[in-house]
């Protein structure tokens, strides 16, 4: 039986969706407030909890060699600390008006309603799955969850064929290329843009698409993927576009994800350009007093454009969940945005980004300079030394920094770190010329190749004023 607060003696928190932001907040709920104070229900349409999907791609891939070592905490133990987890069961309504959510058991079909006094929405985010012919034929996968992951390794393993079709080439796109090259497959990558990565400029982009070809891997970029041919036992056979077809035993798609919002926008919550939800700064719902958001389903605020981005990240989504749980378990703290941080690598290739592109700057308003250098990850005379490239856009007149990229071999991708940091503390390319960085020959040249970025960025901002 479902009863009102005015029966309850403590108050209940319902959180929709059981990884990464809804369990962090769950479980800082339950730090600050005990189980005699708050009751907390979590409902999970999935058969994992709290566990890595960044990791996904190294365990198809090998580098994880168990599923389990992506789960940070399995049901039990939620459960084992006073937490009502509530496992493949989707969370199909909010009532808003009625402060109450109403659930469905996937596995028996049977529905209820629960009341809230708080509800947290972190229902994450949707992989794209293009409205093709095929593209839900056997043998098409996407890789969003454990389930996902596990579903793509069985069909490696009962398939014969050694050819694979990546579609989309941003973040999952060219990991789960390295995963499937270091499975011993034949890769093509199709992408609809002109370079892979559509999260650096194409100059950097252009360098991730000839270290991809040198790794053996397919590229096809500029190109529509229009449907999934199939064979006569229905499984894929191929990816075909406006000009050609592409073999495939298998094929995972990497296009995107987009905010899982629906069940928000029918309950008549905001929603943004994007997608997201929209919070305050405590990650609370705008207009709603007992409502918050976090994690892939929400928008957060860009500090360096000072625009609303969506930005499905699991540092994020963690962070989120930590600020919402001291928020409901009586505390305060808040989430004042992100400066759009990511790192990924193909094989030994590392490819990082901080800040903003120059169409991201163009769209902003913003006038900027943009500088490329060359540079090592060590002193050049010492062993290991690999070439990288730094690409920086600082604000003209002013010197502010605006964003950083960097493509390069060991050593290169932790480098935008630097960038971030100088970016939420709102830097000048001068200013940073002048940070005491570590030095040593077996780990960064006398000038670290951010820095030698920073003095060519001082230069340019000079030459426009």
């Amino acid at each position: 039986m479902n009863m009102s607060r005015t029966e309850r003696s403590r108050e209940r928190l319902v959180v929709v969706g059981g990884d990464a932001a809804g369990m962090s907040a769950a479980s800082q709920a339950r730090r600050l407030r005990g189980p005699d104070a708050l009751e907390i229900v979590a409902f999970e349409r999935s058969h994992f909890t709290s566990y890595s999907a960044c990791g996904i791609p190294y365990w198809v891939g090998g580098d994880v060699p168990d599923r389990d070592r992506l789960i940070a905490r399995s049901p039990e133990e939620h459960r084992a600390r006073d937490i009502d987890l509530r496992m493949r069961t989707e969370v199909v309504e909010i009532d808003v008006e009625g402060r109450r959510v109403r659930a469905r058991e996937l596995d028996t079909g049977d529905a209820y309603w629960t009341s809230y006094d708080k509800l947290v929405i972190a229902t994450g985010a949707r992989p794209i799955r293009p409205d093709l012919p095929g593209v839900d034929a056997p043998g098409v996968h996407g890789v969003q969850n454990l389930d996902d992951g596990q579903a793509l390794l069985d069909t490696l393993a009962a398939t014969g064929g050694r050819r694979a079709v990546v579609v989309g080439a941003g973040y999952i796109g060219v990991e789960m290329a390295e995963a499937l090259i270091n499975l011993g497959y034949e890769v093509t990558v199709v992408n609809r843009g002109k370079e892979p990565m559509s999260t650096l400029d194409p100059d950097m982009g252009r360098l991730v698409h000839r270290a991809m070809e040198g790794l053996g891997i397919t590229m096809v970029d500029d190109a529509e993927v229009t449907k999934f041919l199939t064979g006569d036992d229905g499984r894929v056979r191929a990816v075909a576009t406006d000009d050609a077809e592409y073999p495939a035993d298998v094929v995972v798609l990497g296009i995107g994800v987009r905010p899982e919002t629906e069940l928000a926008r029918a309950a008549g919550l905001p929603v943004g350009d994007h997608g997201g939800l929209l919070t305050d700064l405590s990650m609370r719902v705008r207009g709603q007093d007992d409502i918050w958001a976090g994690g892939d389903c929400v928008e957060v605020l860009d500090l360096v454009s000072g625009r609303e981005r969506h930005i499905p990240l699991g540092t994020h989504a963690n962070k989120h969940g930590q600020v919402i749980g001291a928020n409901v378990g009586g505390g305060y703290a808040t989430f004042p945005g992100v400066v759009g941080t990511a790192v990924s690598k193909v094989c030994d290739l590392e490819i990082a980004r901080t800040g903003l592109r120059e169409k991201d700057a163009r769209r902003a308003g913003l006038q900027f300079v943009a500088v490329t250098i060359e540079s090592t990850s060590r002193a050049g005379y010492y062993p290991g030394a690999a070439p990288m490239t730094v690409k920086m856009l600082a604000e003209r007149r002013t010197g502010r920094l605006l964003g950083v990229q960097i493509v390069g071999r060991e050593g290169a991708g932790k480098r935008v770190d630097i960038a971030a940091v100088a970016l939420t503390a709102g830097m000048t390319v001068e200013q940073m010329t002048a940070l005491d960085l570590g030095y040593a020959p077996p780990f960064s040249p006398v000038w670290d190749p951010v820095l030698v970025a920073a003095r060519k960025a001082v230069t340019a901002v000079r030459s426009e004023t």
